[in-house]
């Protein structure tokens, strides 16, 4: 699919969300008509899209030296950094780039994500990712599910069996689950608490399905929410629905100590603040409620993980935005990266 699927088709979405509120919540005929100009006015305020994100594939941190780890990125729009203009402003250059500064080793990007995508398109970017050999395989996705209003099961089975497939392959696997539509500033409520109930009932899904295949999530949610809403000139992208470079900044920063320890680096900074043990069903929505939040297989159980976020300085030039003092860890600079 073209441009950005969460603005062309999530009007249909809207409609038949008004339909579903409708039926299953008593909502009159009249507050079904409210979610269709609420609709039509987010349609009207965002812009279409205009262009791909830029690639950002290539070794990261050659001047280490040694074999890279092969690193591939999945999922959509929100994995492929539509929004931003230079590769390394994108959510893998960063990744790709902190990663390499923090093991001192070269890492090779290879970015697969598809803007637009759902869920269902995951076992054609795994059947690309795995002819890499990946190591490590992060996926963002769920957005254009609750856009598309696909099926909840099916869409977590496709992330499942995409995990699995990784894991099988003896790859690590680290997904932010879907995030929190309901902090879009151009979608008012009522049509915006609909947004957010579905984005988290599709989050705890992905969880134990992710968790049940061999992977780690970490609760995207409304993480990100206070700060897109204090300062959305700066932490939204110019179409007012993606994150800007410092949006994608700072969620990296927030996945990158679960990246780390998913690796297996014994660096202090990623040691946890806080952990527990659950049943998974619990963990899931427990993460919901807290994101941030670390789940991990743990035998029969799971893992509830929070950490520290790493400093997240953009990829351009600018205050360091928060989180511990370990020095920039998802900075970027020239020298960072080798195309290829």
């Amino acid at each position: 699919m073209s441009s950005i699927d969460v603005v062309g088709t999530h009007w249909r979405w809207i409609r038949t969300a008004g339909r579903v509120a409708g039926a299953a919540a008593g909502l009159t005929a009249l507050s079904a008509g409210l979610l269709m100009r609420q609709a039509a006015e987010a349609r009207r305020v965002i812009p279409m899209a205009e262009a791909p994100p830029p690639r950002g594939d290539g070794v990261y941190g050659a001047k280490f030296g040694g074999k890279a780890l092969e690193l591939v990125i999945l999922g959509d729009s929100s994995a492929a950094g539509y929004g931003v203009h230079r590769p390394r402003e994108t959510p893998g250059a960063l990744f790709a780039t902190g990663i390499s500064r923090r093991l001192r080793r070269p890492v090779r990007l290879h970015r697969l994500a598809v803007v637009g995508s759902v869920s269902a398109g995951l076992p054609y970017q795994v059947d690309a990712a795995l002819e890499y050999q990946p190591e490590l395989a992060i996926i963002l996705i769920g957005g254009n599910d609750v856009t598309h209003f696909s099926a909840r099961p099916a869409a977590v089975r496709h992330l499942g069996d995409a995990v699995r497939r990784l894991r099988a392959a003896g790859c690590r696997v680290v997904v932010g689950t879907c995030p929190d539509l309901g902090a879009i500033q151009p979608i008012k409520p009522p049509l915006r608490w609909l947004a957010r109930r579905w984005s988290r009932q599709l989050a705890a899904a992905q969880t134990i399905a992710v968790v049940e295949a061999g992977g780690r999530t970490v609760s995207i949610g409304n993480l990100l929410g206070p700060m897109f809403e204090a300062d959305p000139v700066r932490m939204y992208s110019e179409d007012r629905f993606h994150p800007s470079v410092e949006g994608y900044a700072r969620a990296v920063s927030v996945m990158m100590p679960t990246v780390m320890a998913v690796l297996g680096t014994d660096d202090r900074a990623v040691l946890p603040v806080a952990e527990d043990v659950r049943v998974l069903s619990e963990a899931a929505d427990e993460a919901v409620r807290a994101p941030g939040t670390e789940v991990a297989p743990a035998g029969r159980w799971a893992r509830m993980r929070r950490y520290r976020w790493f400093t997240a300085r953009p990829a351009t030039a600018g205050p360091v935005l928060g989180g511990d003092s370990t020095g920039g860890v998802v900075g970027y600079t020239p020298e960072d990266h080798e195309v290829g």
